[in-house]
């Protein structure tokens, strides 16, 4: 919990600086590109969690890695080393990106489908979506085959289920009582 915590402080604290220096966006895909490669690299995270790895070390290797990056992202990366908090470089990327979609009034649409969606569909969603939310919308598919058919749609805090495997359940229970 202190660690998301402090992950927001530093993301809020970054997203400000960034807005002083009209550099949002470029921070933004230097964030996205720090939270892919700890999310695809198992290396790289074991690297930043390693206590033995002592702070300079892995500052010098984020900043190799990452030597395109934004002054204001190195700037994080010093003030990690001085604090010794490495370790949640990846929850602070994460909560930059969140905090710069909802600056620029981005939300994200979850759709959860037994199979890959279609580009057809994809526009087929977004429309529907757009005749209840007036943000920009991206949407994020997840792949679960559980689910057997339909889909799931979730916008922030609510989730419309038209899963066949939700259908189901919901008989199971109408015939169980």
């Amino acid at each position: 919990m202190a660690t998301s915590r402090a992950a927001i402080r530093y993301a809020k604290a970054i997203l400000d600086i960034a807005q002083a220096n009209n550099t949002t966006a470029t921070v933004n895909n230097d964030m996205l590109a720090i939270a892919t490669a700890v999310k695809e690299s198992k290396e790289l995270k074991d690297f930043l969690h390693n206590p033995v790895v002592k702070g300079p070390a892995k500052f010098a290797a984020i900043s190799e890695v990452f030597a395109s990056a934004q002054e204001e992202t190195k700037g994080l990366f010093r003030l990690l080393q001085e604090n010794s908090r490495f370790e949640i470089l990846s929850a602070i990327a994460s909560q930059y990106n969140t905090l710069f979609d909802e600056l620029n009034n981005v939300e994200t649409a979850i759709v959860t489908t037994a199979i890959p969606m279609t580009a057809d569909l994809e526009t087929k969603v977004l429309a529907k979506i757009a005749t209840f939310s007036n943000k920009k919308i991206t949407l994020k598919n997840n792949v679960d085959p559980a689910i057997i058919g339909g889909f799931i749609l979730r916008i922030g805090d609510k989730q419309y289920n038209a899963s066949v495997a939700n259908s189901l359940q919901q008989l199971k229970r109408e015939f169980s009582n």
